[in-house]
């Protein structure tokens, strides 16, 4: 069964950092895209940042480049998501999801995590 569990979200003051965290297991972990999306109160889900776990190619939404950072561990089947100078627009449920292709199309991910709070206070 394929399972990604989020963690790392939480409440900090804007210009602050959060580091999240998605644990990946049920499938052969460097095969796949891992994506970060979020979605914030009355709006629809948007992609953040993915990254091939084969390759490390990555993807950056226009709204968290220069702020956000992905990385993987392959070794421990994780990927994760830095963010810095977090701005309380970026308040949102951050998911991790799993796809085939680098896309921040959210129908090229099949797989979902329940999702991580992140609040930014100004």
């Amino acid at each position: 069964e394929v399972q990604l569990v989020e963690s790392g979200g939480g409440l900090v003051q804007a210009g602050g950092s959060l580091r999240l965290s998605c644990a990946a297991s049920g499938f052969t972990f460097d095969d796949y895209v891992i994506g970060w999306f979020r979605q914030a109160p009355g709006k629809e889900r948007e992609g953040v940042s993915c990254i091939s776990t084969s390759d490390s190619s990555t993807y950056y939404g226009d709204s968290v480049k220069g702020r956000f950072t992905i990385s993987s561990d392959n070794a421990k089947n994780s990927i994760y998501l830095a963010m810095n100078s977090l701005r309380p627009e970026d308040t949102a449920v951050y998911y991790c999801a799993r796809g085939v292709v680098l896309s921040s199309t959210l129908s090229a991910y099949r797989d979902w995590g329940q999702g991580t709070q992140v609040t930014v206070s100004s």
